[in-house]
């Protein structure tokens, strides 16, 4: 595993893109008790991990430009995760 740990590092470090490791902390946090903040960086952790294309001058600042396949498409548990994450964000009025 720590081979292919490396490979993506050196991928993604040729392609000029940002590699996003998300604390399972992060993953795992009750999003009601998240600040603003936080629901914001962990919903956008998650798509930049799988390499969404930022367009906004914050995220590109935080996550970097470069984006990669499967360039922000989400799995079932992420795009629920991210659901519940906007939930709150809306509800707290991020």
């Amino acid at each position: 595993m720590k081979s292919l740990a490396k490979f993506s590092a050196a991928l993604a470090a040729l392609l000029g893109v940002v590699v996003v490791s998300i604390p399972e902390s992060a993953l795992a946090q009750d999003a009601a008790g998240m600040s603003c903040g936080a629901l914001w960086y962990a919903r956008n952790a998650i798509y930049a991990r799988r390499g969404y294309c930022f367009n906004t001058a914050r995220a590109r600042a935080v996550f970097g430009a470069g984006c990669f396949p499967p360039y922000g498409h989400l799995s079932g548990w992420e795009a629920s995760r991210v659901n519940e994450l906007q939930m709150w964000e809306r509800r707290k009025g991020c």
